[in-house]
């Protein structure tokens, strides 16, 4: 087999076996995940409240890419924690797993929304901006992949897992993740229906 098709074939196996659950990791459907996180989506901003995106590498070039497409498509309060000198300085200062709580703590009200992407899902600055959206009342999706009993998926109100062991897969199927969601409240943005 060429290694492209493998490559394909081995991210629409991850996707196709896509697994959501819910903060005790029970399951949910997939298209009501999806559902659900287009309604959480949708609330935040009829509050007007927030959504944060966060991740580490690649995954925060897809934090920074969707936060952009949804503040600017999607009207929505959208922001990505991707700003050089407050994450040296606040790993720096507080450590570097505090780059992602420390302005959640200071920007994030009850309400709003936190989407953390991690292929592993045990970052200790991913977790522990979970951690604190949870004591901060902000409902939080996960897209995590690798090992599927990681500390990430005990912490979201939707847990999006794949199970792929690269990170090359393991992103490109977040990638998709996350456009289907935000394509999928632009439909319905655009109708109306939300």
């Amino acid at each position: 087999m060429a290694a492209w098709q493998h490559y394909v074939e081995t991210i629409a196996g991850g996707l196709a076996e896509l697994v959501v659950t819910d903060h005790a990791r029970a399951p949910i459907a997939v298209a009501d995940a999806f559902d659900r996180w287009v309604a959480l989506t949708s609330e935040t901003h009829a509050r007007g409240g927030q959504v944060f995106l966060i991740g580490n590498g690649g995954s925060a070039a897809m934090a920074s890419h969707m936060a952009a497409d949804a503040l600017k498509n999607g009207h929505l309060r959208a922001f990505a924690f991707n700003d050089l000198a407050l994450l040296t300085a606040t790993g720096n200062d507080a450590g570097y797993d505090q780059v992602f709580a420390l302005p959640l703590a200071r920007l994030a009200r009850a309400g709003d929304l936190l989407v953390a992407i991690s292929s592993s899902g045990n970052s200790p600055n991913i977790v522990r901006a979970l951690e604190t959206a949870r004591d901060l009342g902000v409902a939080a999706v996960t897209l995590t992949a690798k090992q599927p009993d990681n500390r990430a998926r005990a912490l979201g109100a939707l847990n999006f897992y794949v199970p792929l062991s690269r990170y090359g897969w393991a992103e490109s199927a977040h990638q998709i993740i996350l456009h289907c969601w935000f394509d999928t409240y632009l439909d319905r943005y655009a109708k109306g229906a939300i």
